[in-house]
Formats: C-alpha cells, sequence, structure tokens
C-alpha cells in the first residue's frame, strides 16, 4: 500500500493529496533529473519543524541529517536509487529547533519505460519511541546478561564468569608466554557452621567473607569469583608464584580480621579459610584444566594438614 500510493499520487489531486496529508507518515516526491523536491507533506513541519516550502533539494534533506549518520545515509540512499532498487534507511534527523527525530525512510524507485530513474517517491515515518523502546531492551539486556554472571548470594562474579576469564587469561598467558596464578580457598568447617549457627546467619558469613576478600587482589585484572558453596577462587594473570604467594597470604589474614565466630571449628575460634595456589606460565601443549585440578589438589592438601594454611606446591 505505501509503495503503490505514491506512484499515483499527484500534489493537484484533492483526492489523493486529502489522503495522504491525512496520514501521519510524511510522503513526498524527489525529480532524479533536477535532484529537487517535487512534493513534501505539510506533516514534515509538525515532526521537524522545517516548513515544507524549505525542503527545495536533496541537499537540504541531507543536511538535517544527524552529522553522525549522514554519510552513511547518503551513500547508501544514492547508490541504491541509481541501481534503481527500492529500499529504507533509519537515521536521526536535526529538528529546527536542534533536537533530533529518529525516521525511516521507505523509498521507492520510479523508472521511465527504457529503465532510466525518473524520480524517488517514499514515506518518511516517525520512528522514535521505537528506537528508545530498542534503546531500553538492548540496556535491559546488558543488566540481565551481567546478572547471569553475578553470583546471586554475594554479588561477586559467579563460576560462569571465572570460566570465561580464565579462558582469557589462559590464551593471553601462552600468547605472551607470562606466569598465571591461580588461587582456590575455601571457608573451613562451614558445614558444622551452617549448622550451629543456621543457614540464614551462614549467608551472612559467606557475604561477608566475599566482601572481605574482594580486597585481597588489587590490580585492574585481577580477578576474584565464587566458584561455588563456599569455595572462592583467584586469577591473578602475569603474577609468579612468590606475588602469588603473597595475596594468598594476604587473602588469609583478611578473613581472620573478620573475626567471625566459629564455635565449631577445629582450628579456631573464629572462622579461617584454607587456600590451594600453583602458577604456570603455559604453553600451547598446556590445558587449563588439567592446572585448576592442580590448583584444586592442592587445596585439598591444605585441608589434609590440618586446615587455616596455604598449600603451594605438591
Amino acid at each position: 500500500m505505501t509503495r503503490q500510493a505514491p506512484k499515483q499520487m499527484e500534489p493537484d489531486s484533492a483526492v489523493y493529496k486529502t489522503l495522504l496529508e491525512s496520514t501521519k507518515a510524511i510522503p513526498w516526491k524527489i525529480d532524479w533529473a533536477t535532484m529537487k523536491f517535487a512534493y513534501v507533506g505539510p506533516q514534515i513541519e509538525a515532526l521537524l519543524g522545517w516548513a515544507p516550502e524549505s525542503w527545495v533539494s536533496v541537499e537540504d534533506w541531507a543536511m538535517r541529517i544527524h552529522a553522525e549518520d549522514r554519510e552513511g545515509v547518503v551513500n547508501f540512499c544514492v547508490a541504491q536509487s541509481k541501481a534503481g532498487v527500492d529500499h529504507e534507511a533509519d537515521y536521526r534527523a536535526i529538528t529546527r529547533d536542534g533536537e533530533h527525530v529518529w525516521i525511516r525512510d521507505v523509498v521507492h524507485v520510479v523508472r521511465k519505460p527504457d529503465g532510466e530513474v525518473e524520480a524517488l517517491i517514499g514515506f518518511m515515518f516517525d520512528i522514535t519511541e521505537r528506537k528508545k523502546n530498542e534503546a531500553r531492551l538492548a540496556e535491559l539486556q546488558k543488566e540481565l546478561e551481567a546478572l547471569s554472571y553475578r553470583d546471586g548470594l554475594t554479588n561477586v562474579a559467579n563460576r560462569r564468569m571465572f570460566d570465561s576469564a580464565l579462558e582469557v587469561e589462559w590464551a593471553n598467558a601462552v600468547r605472551n608466554r607470562t606466569p598465571l596464578s591461580v588461587i582456590m580457598l575455601d571457608i573451613d568447617y562451614f558445614k558444622q557452621y551452617n549448622d550451629h549457627y543456621g543457614h540464614i546467619r551462614g549467608d551472612a558469613c559467606l557475604k561477608q567473607i566475599a566482601g572481605a576478600l574482594g580486597a585481597a587482589a588489587t590490580r585492574t585484572r585481577d580477578f576474584f569469583a565464587r566458584y561455588g558453596g563456599e569455595e572462592f577462587v583467584l586469577i591473578l594473570p602475569e603474577t609468579d608464584r612468590a606475588s602469588g604467594l603473597k595475596v594468598a597470604q594476604r587473602c588469609r589474614k583478611l578473613v581472620l580480621k573478620e573475626k567471625i565466630p566459629h564455635e565449631k571449628s577445629q582450628v579456631d575460634s573464629v572462622v579461617t579459610i584454607s587456600l590451594g595456589m600453583a602458577t604456570i606460565v603455559p604453553s600451547r601443549q598446556d590445558q587449563h584444566i588439567d592446572f585448576m585440578e592442580t590448583v584444586d589438589k592442592r587445596l585439598y592438601m591444605a585441608k589434609q594438614r590440618g586446615r587455616n594454611c596455604i598449600v603451594a606446591e605438591d
């Protein structure tokens, strides 16, 4: 409908003029030979503030396109028109008061019997509200994606985010031949803590520990996540064994500093942690799964050695 009507439209036809000017869409026609507007619907003034008589040539149209959109839109529309191809273009049109409105221009190319382009006929549609909704949906999608990488209880990164971060940092370490350290830690006797104090206090304990450990690694690329249950993990890019061990020691001290009472602990009267750490300069033959098994093994060894300690070597 929107493409057939302009073909038959004549500005001096009262019937078609009334029909076209009663729609929200803005009809227009450009003579290809002169690149002048033969017609612009009066609705253009209500939408953009520019009077119909001010739309003289395609230059007026081009200069009223937002500077960031202008070159791409003009080049696309000219190329499609020269090729005789009907097309659509979305762009921001500048209003007379300097604001902008999102426009969808639907263009039909009218040809002469010999195939040469005779005119361009089209409709401008105000899609500002649609673009706003799209922007809101995109922002919501980002928020939902961010939430999918967050642990719902502690609000730190979750296992899914950890897996992604490890892949990236492993690849960087392989490419740059730099050391990578990973620390995995576990709250000592947390089951007994939950049994004695209840799960509400247990959740509060996890939040407090996560908050304390978040300060252990201070560099931009250092990464901290809840690995699962009462386990947490840190990725330390470009960190050798000695530097990684210092971070592990800091983690242990930060937790002790919280002085969270733990009457059922068999190692202390407050909550403590056990830590396993490993460092590697990975090659292309190494697998991060094998490396993580080493880290996990050392955490297990820390528990076997009495807990509340760090194991950084086999």
